[in-house]
């Protein structure tokens, strides 16, 4: 997880999973944790190198609970919840891989809370971002939702990138590629400065 402040404005985005939760499980076994983990430390390059500051609480395999616990990704979640709570952040992104029944799905998909006019706006503009940097055969729209419980819990903006699908076997490839990982991290990257500019132009 990763704390970005520009112009005194609080950003927060999220490495998903870790340590003992490998997350989504894709064709030959792919994780989805250490996806999610490269993708957020290149988007932390990436707008480190316009000007934000980025602070990540999760740079390894590793999750927010302690390693006795119970139940370890109750922990975590509710580890991450707390964190945003104690941060109050006004932009949080949560970094995510998706997985269906049907092989053939593929392509990125923003999720936001349903009843967030904010986390829509912000959705949108990461969702035309991604569709018009990876190109996809058939682009997606954005989602909203009301179950998810970080779109649930978090008191700020959040949305949910689910950045392709590890069930696909051409975008699973395409989704352990360095250079596709660099694709995915600049359209975000570029979707989060569009939408800086444009809530906070006037200020």
């Amino acid at each position: 997880m990763h704390l970005i402040s520009l112009k005194r404005k609080q950003r927060i985005w999220i490495p998903a999973h870790g340590g003992d939760d490998p997350g989504m499980i894709g064709v030959v076994g792919l994780k989805e944790k250490g996806i999610n983990l490269e993708i957020s430390l290149r988007l932390k390059a990436v707008l480190e190198k316009n000007g934000f500051t980025v602070v990540m609480t999760r740079e390894k395999d590793k999750g927010l609970n302690d390693e006795n616990s119970s139940n370890k990704k109750a922990q975590d979640m509710q580890r991450r919840i707390a964190f945003l709570n104690d941060k109050n952040p006004v932009l949080t992104v949560s970094i995510h891989q998706n997985s269906y029944s049907d092989p053939a799905v593929n392509g990125p998909q923003v999720f936001y809370y349903e009843n967030s006019e904010e986390g829509k706006k912000f959705a949108e503009i990461l969702q035309e971002s991604l569709n018009r940097t990876l190109a996809p055969g058939r682009p997606r729209k954005v989602k909203g939702n009301t179950s998810y419980y970080l779109l649930k819990r978090s008191k700020g903006t959040l949305v949910i990138v689910e950045c392709g699908f590890l069930t696909n076997p051409a975008e699973a490839e395409l989704l352990q590629d360095d250079g596709y990982q660099q694709k995915i991290a600049e359209a975000i990257g570029a979707g989060i400065q569009e939408y800086v500019k444009e809530k906070y132009r006037s200020q």
